[in-house]
């Protein structure tokens, strides 16, 4: 979304922002490879990970033809420039983690985070851990303004996640789906608190 502050579309950010490897206490934040396929299969099959995702089910074929389309997610530069993430976890690939440009204007400038988990990862804080070290990036790196994120209203876990890493709600469209918002202010002031503990997502 870009929030009714409008998309500059052919503009980019003075000092685009490369893919990064960002090494969390338990995780490793880096682009995708070709060797997750195997992986990422079993994750965007996972029935509760596409419960509350637009996504169809993809067969083997298909999900490696994503994956490829997901390799290529590096750089923020231009509006709706994507940043796409796996969430390494032990040597594998158990869930991802993206940000979208979606406002370039530096003093507009706004990202959209999104974020999913293999079912089996949950409650352990991974995707606390994840999220954080991304909004640190948004907001210190990229110069985000606002975060954004958009939950299916009905997706507990992930409205419960958003609350922890301090998002408030802005809006509700009309398809269900919850328009949450973070701001520098707010992130930091998150800080005192640990991150990623025991049951936060």
């Amino acid at each position: 979304m870009c929030g009714g502050h409008g998309c500059f579309a052919g503009h980019g950010i003075a000092h685009p922002l490369d893919e990064s490897v960002i090494c969390t206490p338990r995780l490793v934040l880096r682009p995708y490879r070709l060797s997750d396929a195997q992986d990422w299969y079993a994750i965007q099959s996972d029935p509760t990970v596409l419960h509350y995702l637009a996504w169809r089910r993809r067969d083997r074929s298909e999900s490696l033809q994503h994956l490829r389309d997901r390799t290529r997610h590096t750089r923020l530069w231009q509006a709706d420039d994507l940043l796409a993430l796996a969430i390494q976890r032990e040597g594998h690939l158990v869930g991802d983690v993206s940000l979208h440009l979606r406002t370039v204007r530096a003093e507009l400038r706004s990202a959209e985070i999104g974020w999913l988990l293999a079912s089996s990862e949950t409650g352990q804080g991974i995707a606390s851990e994840a999220a954080n070290a991304v909004l640190d990036l948004a907001f210190d790196q990229l110069g985000a303004q606002w975060v954004f994120a958009v939950v299916q209203e009905h997706n507990e876990r992930s409205l419960a996640l958003a609350a922890r890493l301090g998002f408030v709600q802005v809006h509700r469209q009309p398809n269900a789906h919850m328009v949450l918002m973070l701001t520098p202010e707010l992130h930091a002031a998150r800080q005192t608190f640990s991150r990623g503990g025991p049951g936060s997502g």
